[in-house]
């Protein structure tokens, strides 16, 4: 993974991608809303469960170990489809009608590629998440003034790369047979986001009818029927009997 220099110093805009003068295009089906894709998770239990602040433990703390998880997660389940997000095949960040730009610390703004993109999110938030000065893994170590905006802002970015990979490559995840691991990411993170306030609804907007979807409490299994019962046996006075001669 590539060093982006000055990395802190970045930060996002999104712009509606718009031709010129002319309407949007119609917008694309979505693949990934299908019923027969959604419906598959690696776990049937309710997300929230996993997300909600336990009573022993420190707030910060819970978000520090639930960011790095997160990060290390997203990062992976990037990296399975990687080889197919090139700077030709995916010109710019997108998701859904969306596209990320970066600016720099002078307000210069760049277009970049998704595989830039994502390399420069990566890049920062490997940065952060192992900066003891931000998230301190030694006992007795405060976390800073800043850390929950350092959060709001590793979540912010990993959030583009999920919708991403939704966007424009769910059809190789689904190659891949890896749909049932990204929906169950996906849900996760946007009930942790959702359970702490950690990204704007404005931003997340765009995934909506997704997170509607997967954040639903998965509905209980269907009961099992219960075995038929065999059929009773003829009494032998109504069978035919055969009288010999």
């Amino acid at each position: 993974m590539g060093v982006l220099v000055c990395c802190d110093c970045f930060f996002y805009r999104k712009s509606k991608a718009k031709p010129n003068g002319k309407k949007p295009p119609a917008e694309e089906k979505k693949q990934y809303l299908e019923l027969e894709y959604t419906k598959i998770r690696v776990v049937d239990f309710d997300l929230k469960e996993l997300v909600v602040l336990p009573r022993e433990i420190d707030l910060n703390e819970w978000l520090a170990s639930n960011t790095t998880t997160f990060f290390n997660l997203i990062n992976l389940q990037y990296s399975t489809i990687s080889e197919f997000c090139t700077g030709e095949t995916c010109q710019a960040m997108t998701a859904c009608n969306t596209i990320y730009y970066w600016y720099d610390e002078r307000g210069k703004k760049t277009k970049c590629t998704a595989p830039q993109y994502v390399d420069f999110v990566m890049s920062l938030c490997q940065k952060l998440v192992t900066d003891e000065e931000i998230f301190p893994t030694k006992y007795g170590k405060e976390f800073p003034n800043s850390f929950e905006s350092l959060v709001k802002k590793i979540c912010r970015y990993l959030f583009h790369v999920l919708a991403h990979l939704y966007w424009s490559h769910f059809k190789e995840t689904v190659a891949l047979d890896l749909q049932g691991h990204l929906n169950t990411l996906y849900a996760h993170f946007i009930i942790f986001v959702r359970e702490f306030n950690l990204v704007d609804p404005k931003e997340t907007c765009i995934m909506d009818d997704l997170s509607e979807i997967l954040c639903a409490p998965a509905p209980p299994p269907a009961p099992t029927p219960a075995p038929s019962a065999p059929d009773s046996a003829p009494s032998p006075s109504s069978q035919n009997h055969v009288t010999e001669r």
